[in-house]
C-alpha cells in the first residue's frame, strides 16, 4: 500500500470535505497545505494536492506557493488534483492540470465539484483515493 500525501486548501469547507472523502479512502489524513512541508515530498508515493477556484479562476496564492515548490520534487509519483469552485465552468482545473503536466508531474486524475461535492464527486474522490493507495 502506497503512502499517499492528501494536501489541501479549503475557504468554505467544500475542498476539505473533498480531501477528507481522498484521505479515508487512501488510509491517509488530510493535511492544510499551511501544515505540510515541500521537503516532505519524498516520503510519500503518491499525492493528492486539492484547493478550490479562487479570484478569475486560480489557484490561492499560499497555496500555489506550496505546490510550486513540490512540483520539481515529484518526479514520477503520481499526483490528482481536486477542488470546488462557485462559478465558471472549472477553467481553473483545466489550467491547474495543463500547468503541472508541461512541468512534468505525472497527474493521473482530476475531480472538480460545484460547490459542496455531491454523492457523484464524493463517489470519484473515493475511487481516486483508493486507486493513490494501490
Amino acid at each position: 500500500m502506497s503512502k499517499v500525501a492528501v494536501v489541501y486548501w479549503s475557504q468554505s469547507g467544500n475542498t476539505e470535505a473533498m480531501a477528507e472523502a481522498v484521505a479515508s479512502a487512501a488510509g491517509a489524513t488530510a493535511t492544510e497545505v499551511s501544515t505540510f512541508s515541500p521537503a516532505s515530498v519524498a516520503d510519500f508515493d503518491a499525492f493528492a494536492f486539492g484547493c478550490p477556484a479562487m479570484g478569475a479562476e486560480e489557484l490561492d496564492g499560499d497555496f500555489e506557493e506550496v505546490w510550486n515548490e513540490c512540483v520539481p520534487n515529484f518526479g514520477g509519483k503520481p499526483v490528482a488534483l481536486f477542488g470546488s469552485y462557485d462559478w465558471g465552468t472549472g477553467e481553473w482545473m483545466e489550467t491547474w492540470r495543463d500547468s503541472a503536466t508541461d512541468a512534468g508531474v505525472n497527474v493521473i486524475d482530476c475531480v472538480i465539484a460545484n460547490l459542496e461535492p455531491d454523492d457523484e464527486a464524493i463517489e470519484k474522490l473515493t475511487a481516486l483515493g483508493k486507486r493513490l493507495a494501490e
